[in-house]
Order: structure tokens, then sequence, then C-alpha cells
């Protein structure tokens, strides 16, 4: 059954002050404008999400807030430090999504596309802040086994 998949990388963050959690780094001015600007190319594409799992950093939930609002994302732990691995695990858990939205990290994020453009995790050019993925899978989220639709950056 084809699906698609949409990662969306969180936008620029202010650095962490000392002491303060990596969880509550909020975005920055440029950030915002760069969350905002994503939002903006993903409606032009009609690239509306039917299910949104989304990390819990602040970072992420404000990229989300400033991309698209509120859209009864689903706020998913295991997004936060996880590998490419343990990614396309999670997408697997959500067969059922005909279009599944990612709100998260690198290093995660940018060896998963290059795991699912190519089949190789080694092969990544990186996925910049507010950059965003859209791939069509046909099945699981396998090495190889999306065909990558649109990369957008601002």
């Amino acid at each position: 059954m084809k699906r698609e998949l949409i990662l969306l990388r969180h936008a620029h963050a202010e650095r962490a002050q000392p002491g303060q959690d990596d969880l509550a780094r909020a975005l920055s001015p440029r950030g915002v404008a760069e969350a905002r600007a994503a939002g903006a190319w993903l409606d032009a594409h009609h690239a509306l999400p039917a299910r949104v799992l989304c990390s819990p950093a602040l970072r992420t939930q404000q990229t989300l807030a400033h991309a698209l609002g509120r859209v009864g994302e689903i706020l998913e732990p295991r997004i936060f430090e996880a590998t490419a691995g343990q990614l396309a695990a999670l997408i697997d858990e959500h067969p059922d999504a005909p279009r599944l939205l990612l709100v998260g990290h690198n290093p995660g994020f940018e060896t998963l596309v290059a795991l699912l453009a190519t089949g190789q995790s080694g092969d990544f050019r990186g996925m910049p802040p507010a950059g965003i993925a859209w791939f069509e899978l046909d099945g699981a989220a396998e090495p190889g086994g999306g065909r990558l639709i649109a990369f957008w950056s601002p």
C-alpha cells in the first residue's frame, strides 16, 4: 500500500543556556520565520498530513505550531534523539496514515532521508533547519524504499 511520509526538521533554535534542558530550547526569531516559510510551502504543495508525530522538544512543537498550527499532533518522545532505524520502526507503526508527518531532529532525520532515498545511511547531505523531505513509500520504511517527491529548505 502506497503512503506518504513528510519529515520536517525543527527550525533554528536559540542556543542552550547554562543548565538548560535541551528539550526546553525555543525557536529563535529566524527559526519562527523559517517555520512559517515551511508551512507556506507545505500549504502551497497541498502536503497537509493525515497524522502528525512531533518530538516533545519545545523547538519542534513551536516549529509545528508556526508551520501548520495545532493539527492534533501526537507528542512522541521516541523521536527525540532517535536513530534512523528507530524512526523507521516508528513510521512503520502507522501504516494506516496515508500521509504521515514527523517533526524532529538531526542526525536521525538526515540519516533516514539518505537511507530511504538511496539505501545507504552514509549518503546524507544534511537536513537543514526547517528542511522538508517528502517521500512516497510502497510499504515499510526500508532502505531504498522511498521515492523522494520533494526536498525543500528555507
